[in-house]
């Protein structure tokens, strides 16, 4: 499947929700944009995304305006609002933002919602090359029950696949390398739209240019896993995560049950890291202007848990407002290698203590990564018996969050672990 060449590796970059919301203006894409270019291209960070509602011109924070009136072109299709995005000015869409963001050597994505406007459908305008008009491809009673913004788009109706195809046409035109569609992956009110996935698939391999499709929220179904691999680089596997330990801790059980679905170019995806200066004008997930409300051991323990199970890694806070400590999350080559090149990761085990062992292979060696997690509320001893592993000789452990740490060891080794901590080795066998 050629769209799986176009992210053979977990997807890394920054997106606005959980900073801005749905507010998020021209600057400080760029501003995110000129420091993902200066501190952190280097160490393969590459993708940012414009997140929901760039459309409307009077968003204000993440929570939803219902029935505002959107920026649309002729064609049914949003289109930028100028007064927060004033490059887009006559009739440009994201298409000088998009080349900024590629000038500085990164790629621009964008969050668009499943289906099309009501508000299109209610004035009944057209649907670019066709005779059809919105209202005769719109299925209204396929909505999202989160956001107003849009109806379902009817797949059995002709019009559907030329609808999309228009939208993917003018992505590309605006130079878009990433779109993360959303009320797709899974519904509340329905079953995963497969339907509207396949016009997708579809309006992206005609559209002339490579774009990796994201599909959110979650959870998805884990019985759609080979349509979701089949048409889609990365699909959420959890609802919105944020900063709470609750949310963190059931990622262990998630990541278990997909874990045998992890392939090149496609990546079960366990949402955005709310990790630095985030709800700056975000109110979702519990909180207002903060940073992460994670301990430094959770937080190590969220990106050692999504780099084993390679996730793609999408920052949430304002990257401008790093500090060293978050700084060094993102840019741990150790780690960002893990995530990039390990291969067949697994849970290992997990006892009633929470004590939880993820291992997993690195490329091209005989080398193998070993992540050993405390979910539990007390400080608590781990063991790693490599017999386990069908290793019986000495093995050399490189700490890969602590490198100047190596240890050799033979037979059981033992660590004591802080609640909710974790440490994460790459084990050389000697022999």
């Amino acid at each position: 499947m050629e769209h799986h060449l176009w992210a053979q590796y977990p997807p890394r970059g920054w997106n606005s929700w959980d900073c801005y919301g749905a507010a998020v203006r021209e600057e400080e894409i760029i501003g995110n944009a000129e420091y993902m270019s200066t501190h952190l291209k280097e160490h393969g960070w590459e993708y940012i995304v414009v997140d929901i509602q760039w459309y409307e011109a009077g968003a204000v924070s993440s929570a939803y305006r219902k029935f505002e009136p959107l920026e649309m072109d002729n064609y049914s299709r949003l289109i930028p609002a100028v007064n927060r995005f004033p490059s887009s000015k006559d009739g440009q869409g994201f298409r000088l933002l998009a080349d900024r963001v590629h000038q500085l050597g990164l790629k621009f994505g964008i969050h668009i919602m499943r289906g099309i406007p009501r508000q299109a459908v209610h004035q009944n305008t057209a649907i670019k090359g066709t005779h059809i008009t919105a209202r005769q491809i719109a299925h209204p009673n396929s909505i999202c029950p989160w956001n107003t913004d849009m109806y379902g788009v009817d797949a059995s109706q002709e019009g559907a696949q030329q609808y999309y195809n228009s939208l993917f046409e003018m992505y590309a035109e605006w130079g878009v390398d990433f779109v993360k569609v959303d009320d797709i992956a899974a519904s509340r009110l329905y079953d995963t739209h497969l339907e509207e996935i396949e016009l997708i698939r579809h309006a992206i391999d005609q559209c002339g240019r490579p774009m990796v499709l994201s599909l959110s929220p979650g959870p998805a179904p884990l019985q759609y896993q080979q349509q979701l691999r089949d048409h889609a680089n990365m699909w959420r596997v959890t609802d919105d995560f944020w900063d709470i330990w609750s949310l963190l801790y059931a990622m262990f059980e998630r990541c278990e049950k997909w874990s045998p679905y992890v392939g090149e170019g496609s990546w079960p995806d366990c949402d955005m890291l709310p990790l630095g200066h985030i709800g700056i004008r975000s109110v979702d997930g519990g909180g207002a202007d903060r940073w992460t409300r994670f301990t430094p051991n959770e937080q190590r323990t969220m990106m050692t848990l999504w780099s084993i199970f390679r996730s793609p890694l999408m920052f949430g806070g304002e990257l401008r407002d790093n500090d060293e400590w978050t700084l060094s999350l993102l840019n741990n080559p150790l780690i960002l290698e893990m995530n990039q090149k390990s291969r067949q990761a697994y849970q290992l085990s997990r006892d009633e203590q929470d004590r939880i062992i993820w291992v997993a292979e690195e490329d091209g060696t005989h080398n193998r990564y070993i992540a050993l997690f405390n979910a539990g509320e007390e400080q608590n001893t781990l063991t790693l018996d490599l017999s386990l592993l069908d290793i019986t000789v000495p093995v050399n452990l490189h700490n890969l969050w602590q490198p100047t740490e190596q240890l050799t060891v033979q037979g059981q080794w033992e660590i004591e672990l802080p609640p909710h901590g974790c440490v994460v080795y790459r084990l050389e066998p000697l022999a």
